[in-house]
Parts: structure tokens; C-alpha cells; sequence
């Protein structure tokens, strides 16, 4: 699971930091909305855990933004502002939780867990890593509203490198996923629909990268990407 936890207060960031990586959590701190901009832009979170008096500004302001091009990935809003019409305000906002600091660590990580549960359903139809959007159950991708024409093999390879982007997809799970639809498939189908997918992918602004002995990832600059 992956956590992008905005929050200028260090106390606070590295308690749950420590507390989150002990669980196996991987978790990237910013402390400004800038900072947020730049992680948030690579994609592949689970959760935003966002506080709101940032040092360059209102972390709802922020939400606002985010949704207009992302409604899916789940915001938990962790504040000191305790009212009621803040609650409705961060929920009105795109929050899909709020929780009022000082807050029990049990609590908080009980949330985080409901929250990423239904994330990952909801992301079982409609995965999103930059302008792609790939749509499981309807079998078609998006990029940037334009739909891109793939057979099935490569609806299916796309879909696991979404599925773990940022992050390395191993060569030899593209193949045993492949072989699982046909028996035939050899060492090299991994290599022949990569190659398929990048051409189909040029010029969209996502790329695939090699990374040598290891596999491939989705990158958001398709000029990084090798042959």
C-alpha cells in the first residue's frame, strides 16, 4: 500500500511514518502543497492523508484541484479544526473522511485500511496513471479522452503495468499472465507486446520503461522509455 501523507507538522509526519513503514506501508511525506504537486503528479497512491493549515495554503483548496482530474484515489482529511461546518466543509471538498487531531493511532489506522479497500474496489474498474485511464470491465483505455485500439493481450499487459505504476513489473509475471490465457506463449511475449504497447502509446505522454533484468514500468515521459 502506498501513502502520501501532506503534513508540515514533523512530530506528527515521522510518528506515522515510522508507524505505517513498520506495517509495511510504504509512505511519502511532503510538508507543503508544492511538495504534494510534484508526488501527487507520479501517480499510484492508495491514500492522500491531508491536513489543512499548510505552509503555502489550505490543503481543502488543494483537494479542490485534485478532484477536478482525479475523484477516485481516497483523501482523508487529519486537522485540528474541529466544527462541524469544517467537517462538512472538508467533505463537501472531495474528502472522503475526516478525523480530528489529537486522534488514537488505532483509529486512524483502521480508517486508512477501509479507505484503501475501497479505493482498490473502485480501481478494480477504472485504473488512472496520467492522462491513461484503463477501464477493466469495459475492456478499453482513454488517453486524454481519446480511446486507443488494443487487442486483448495488450489491454492485459497495460493493465498490470498500470496496476503497479510507478513501480517495476517484473518480466517473468507479464509472461506467466500471458500463459495463463495460452500455453504456446514463450520467453520473448513479454518483449513483443511491450514493443506492441509502446507504439500504441506514442505520443500520449506515458511511456514504457526497461529496466534492465528486472522487467518494465509505466513512466509519465515516454522519451525516457527504452527500446
Amino acid at each position: 500500500m502506498r501513502l502520501l501523507l501532506i503534513e508540515d507538522d514533523p512530530v506528527i509526519a515521522h510518528e506515522l511514518s515510522l508507524r505505517w513503514r513498520a506495517r509495511d506501508w510504504a509512505v511519502l511525506h511532503c510538508a507543503s502543497l508544492a511538495q504534494a504537486d510534484v508526488a501527487l503528479a507520479d501517480g499510484g497512491y492508495d491514500l492522500v492523508v491531508l491536513d489543512r493549515g499548510l505552509p503555502d495554503g489550505d490543503g481543502l483548496d488543494w483537494l479542490l484541484r485534485v478532484r477536478e482530474r482525479d475523484r477516485l484515489t481516497p483523501v482523508l482529511v487529519l486537522t485540528a479544526r474541529d466544527r462541524v461546518a469544517d467537517r462538512v466543509q472538508g467533505l463537501q471538498a472531495g474528502a472522503d473522511d475526516y478525523l480530528v487531531k489529537p486522534f488514537a493511532a488505532e483509529e486512524l489506522d483502521a480508517r486508512v485500511e477501509v479507505l484503501t479497500r475501497r479505493g482498490a474496489a473502485a480501481r478494480g474498474e477504472l485504473l488512472q496513471y496520467g492522462k491513461l485511464h484503463w477501464f477493466g470491465r469495459e475492456g478499453r483505455v482513454l488517453v486524454d479522452g481519446r480511446q486507443l485500439e488494443l487487442s486483448p493481450r495488450e489491454f492485459e499487459v497495460l493493465g498490470l503495468l498500470v496496476r503497479r505504476a510507478p513501480h517495476v513489473v517484473p518480466k517473468r509475471v507479464l509472461i506467466d499472465a500471458l500463459a495463463e490465457r495460452n500455453l504456446e506463449v514463450g520467453d520473448s511475449a513479454a518483449e513483443v507486446y511491450v514493443s506492441r504497447l509502446r507504439r500504441r502509446l506514442a505520443g500520449s505522454g506515458t511511456g514504457i520503461q526497461t529496466v534492465r533484468g528486472f522487467g518494465y514500468r509505466l513512466v509519465l515521459d515516454d522519451t525516457a522509455a527504452q527500446a
